[in-house]
């Protein structure tokens, strides 16, 4: 399960990165068999210079690409699932063109990247992989007509130019990456909404029962990062209700942000929240929203909250 959640936050993550920038699906299904890819980039024509902000990412994306990230090491056989979902969408390009009597272009095929946390050097070599000039270290590259690399996260420098990508580490690489992260400009165009996903990969772990040392320890290490963007989340409510000039001034606005953090959460547990529901969530003060905050957690389903809303307005 707890993987899964990572998967998903792998690709929900390089969705919001790339979207800007091209078209990109995630899941996407290949053959008749049911083989998904993780996520499939096509940027748009011309680039958009912006897009350097993503550092190495930029790089990969300057073609078609296949991303496929582990959270785990990737063995030999996953590797080997991934060259063929390549082949299989090359295939399928190579069909299409021929129907529509045209040649395909090289360089629109899609180029596979391949994520990994760590890599043995027997698993690179039995892939007789090289580097390329002129490419970080740690980017390792198949023949080149499979256009195909292996990128082992965790050896990647830890410089700016590889953030993007050591995000989707593990341990001590991710939480590093997620401090890179958060001390950022609140102006860059990819901070915010990146700590939201990151928090909610930190909500979805911490209601599974199931979760192994290394997530238990990264919920411990966003604790302080999320308790600060709780309090922000609260001070922009402050400030949005006095620039709208509600009569409550500070009381109000502390109410809105309150209230948009507690929807944002609950709307994370069980998705979209009945609008009876949410208009009593309105009605709360602002020490009710308070409890609610730190009890929600503990639901298990909507009915818990609806028991916890008629007990507190009784």
């Amino acid at each position: 399960m707890t993987r899964f959640l990572h998967d998903q936050f792998a690709k929900d993550y390089l969705k919001e990165l790339l979207k800007n920038y091209g078209s990109v699906n995630t899941s996407e299904k290949v053959s008749t068999e049911i083989k998904e890819i993780d996520v499939l980039f096509i940027p748009t024509q011309p680039p958009q210079a912006e897009i350097q902000v993503l550092g190495l990412l930029s790089r990969f994306a300057e073609f078609p690409m296949i991303l496929e990230p582990f959270r785990n090491p990737a063995s030999e056989d996953e590797i080997c699932d991934c060259l063929l979902k390549l082949l299989e969408v090359r295939a399928s390009m190579r069909r299409e063109a021929k129907a529509k009597k045209r040649k395909l272009p090289k360089h629109q095929i899609p180029k596979l990247w391949i994520l990994t946390p760590t890599a043995s050097s027997d698993k690179l070599s039995s892939f007789n992989i090289n580097q390329k000039p002129g490419w970080l270290p740690r980017i390792y590259f198949l023949g080149g007509a499979l256009r195909a690399a292996i990128v082992v996260i965790h050896q990647l420098p830890a410089t700016p130019e590889t953030l993007w990508l050591r995000l989707l580490g593990r341990g001590q690489v991710q939480e590093q990456a997620i401090l890179e992260l958060a001390g950022l400009p609140s102006d860059h165009p990819y901070q915010q909404a990146t700590l939201e996903l990151v928090y909610d990969l930190r909500e979805n772990l911490r209601v599974n029962r199931d979760i192994n040392k290394d997530d238990r320890e990264l919920i411990m290490r966003l604790e302080p990062l999320y308790q600060r963007h709780r309090e922000q989340a609260k001070e922009e409510g402050r400030i949005e209700g006095r620039q709208e000039g509600r009569i409550e001034g500070r009381q109000e606005g502390r109410i809105e942000g309150e209230q948009r953090l507690v929807m944002r959460q609950l709307n994370r547990l069980f998705g979209e929240i009945d609008a009876s529901l949410t208009q009593q969530i309105r009605e709360l003060s602002p020490e009710q929203l308070e409890a609610l905050g730190e009890v929600l957690l503990d639901f298990c389903e909507v009915a818990d909250l609806q028991a916890w809303l008629n007990q507190t307005q009784a």
